[in-house]
């Protein structure tokens, strides 16, 4: 658990609009294409003056919240007195932690630029190793006490992209991920687990939710084992109307809520357990899903030896049972 890691007065903001990956989009593009809601992120919405059009620009971002755009920063257990705003000395932490041993892989939650690559990421209160990514719109995501890099400073990262191995360096008292998440600028911290729920990730390791109108990887590996289903899907990681649709269908057939969401009801039924040998869509989906995690595949549907490798050290690296076997546990933590 960290010893240090409090809430301080706040650096410089840096300016992620203007330099980052986003520059040039609409505070309601950045809204939905980020997943932020209003409220989580604390931007003002002129309270009882706000127009119609603004609550509706409001509640369609909110609806979109739960996009694929966000992943699971860290496989590992809560420790005690390591969630946000416990006390720290007169002061708050301002993350979560998230505990598990020394070389555990770190993937970044979301899609940015590495802006801070050093001795507590540049922030007061913070110690050890530390990474902060920018993500546009203001936000940004801390993560601390690694025991080593795996990207550079100002180095261009994807969602769930190996970026680190936890560690711990710093004030600790053993090795975990200090996760912070910031909103509005730098040094505005909110609670890591309240925020990633809202956009469809369960810090605690739990299945991904994502909503009709998401996109990216995580949508094309739906496809996948939706088409291994016999629903003869485009693969084109957009999660519109016939997607959902068909998600609504399987849904039904599985006796589940028929609401187009992909979330912990629909995964397990949606999954295969998969091993050496295996040929298909439903592995297209797996090889997808590890080159959200770096694995840097061929997808090529076939569960070879190169394939069944990648399982090894993707499980290995995040503390699973290695059996070579993409099961229910490797596929939640996956796609998470």
């Amino acid at each position: 658990m960290c010893q240090s890691c409090a809430a301080s007065a706040a650096p410089a903001p840096l300016p992620a609009d203007a330099s980052g990956p986003f520059r040039g989009l609409s505070r309601r593009g950045l809204l939905a294409g980020a997943g932020l809601g209003a409220l989580a992120v604390h931007l003002p919405t002129g309270s009882a003056a706000a127009t119609e059009p603004e609550a509706a620009a409001e509640a369609e971002a909110a609806a979109a919240a739960k996009n694929g755009a966000w992943a699971c920063p860290a496989l590992g257990r809560f420790p005690a007195g390591g969630h946000y705003g416990a006390p720290r000395g007169g002061a708050s932490h301002a993350g979560q932690d998230v505990s598990n041993s020394t070389g555990t892989a770190v993937h970044a939650a979301a899609a940015g630029t590495v802006v801070r690559r050093s001795w507590g990421g540049g922030l007061p209160g913070r110690t050890g190793n530390a990474l902060v990514i920018a993500h546009g719109g203001g936000q940004y995501t801390y993560y601390g006490h690694l025991s080593a890099y795996r990207v550079g400073l100002n180095a261009e990262v994807g969602a769930g992209q190996r970026i680190a191995d936890m560690g711990a360096t710093g004030n600790v008292t053993g090795p975990h991920l200090h996760f912070e998440t910031h909103t509005g600028r730098l040094g505005t911290t909110v609670s890591p687990v309240s925020f990633l729920a809202a956009r469809g990730v369960d810090l605690a390791g739990g299945w991904s939710r994502i909503d009709p109108g998401a996109s990216g990887a995580t949508v094309v590996v739906i496809q996948h084992l939706m088409n291994r289903r016999g629903y003869g899907l485009v693969v084109d990681g957009a999660y519109g109307s016939v997607s959902a649709d068909a998600v609504k269908r399987f849904q039904r057939s599985q006796g589940l809520t028929a609401d187009g969401q992909v979330g912990p009801a629909t995964w397990p039924e949606l999954v295969y357990t998969l091993r050496q040998g295996a040929d298909g869509s439903h592995v297209r989906a797996l090889q997808t899903a590890l080159n959200k995690r770096s694995a840097g595949l061929a997808v090529d549907g076939g569960f070879g030896s190169v394939t069944r490798s990648a399982v090894r050290a993707y499980q290995s690296v995040n503390r699973l049972v290695v059996d070579s076997e993409a099961g229910p546990v490797t596929w939640r933590a996956l796609t998470g």
